[in-house]
């Protein structure tokens, strides 16, 4: 990207977001706020969160399946969500939302297979950021789908929120 590394703290924020979320799913703790996010990273472990890129795996949970035990296409959707989201925290600091999304699926992935998800931002214009994440089977290394995302900020760049 050639861009100057971004701070440390951009990095351990994006993982530490991921780390809860996974959290969250498993002890139910949490104000609910971030319940939708929880749930498709349910035991969820982060390898990698830094320069634009962040790198997780997890065991597909029961709860998560369709009725023949494959991994919900929706679970998976939101999962590559996340994920793309914690890529672009760990070089812009902040979440942000997406402005397009497309997923392609590839195979299935079934109850108790352990999946990794890597995502890499791959472009940035403006306020806009182009990311990618694979899902891919860790044991075989078979592509399970590949989401695509433009994400952008609705806040100025140096937004401190609000000051009430």
């Amino acid at each position: 990207m050639g861009d100057p590394a971004p701070p440390a703290w951009m990095a351990a924020a994006a993982r530490k977001w991921l780390e809860d979320a996974g959290a969250i799913a498993e002890d139910g703790a949490g104000d609910g706020r971030r319940a939708f996010n929880a749930l498709p990273l349910f035991g969820v472990r982060v390898s990698l969160a830094e320069r634009g890129r962040a790198v997780c795996s997890l065991r597909v949970p029961a709860r998560l399946t369709d009725a023949d035990g494959n991994w919900h296409a929706g679970a998976i959707a939101a999962a590559v969500d996340d994920v793309c989201a914690a890529a672009i925290m760990s070089v812009e600091g902040i979440i942000k939302v997406s402005v397009h999304y497309d997923i392609s699926y590839f195979a299935p992935a079934k109850h108790h297979e352990e999946v990794e998800m890597d995502g890499r931002v791959v472009d940035r214009k403006g306020r806009m950021t182009a990311v990618t994440t694979e899902v891919r089977k860790k044991e075989s290394g078979a592509l399970v789908a590949v989401g695509r995302q433009w994400m952008t900020t609705s806040r100025p760049k140096g937004y401190q929120g609000s000051k009430l």
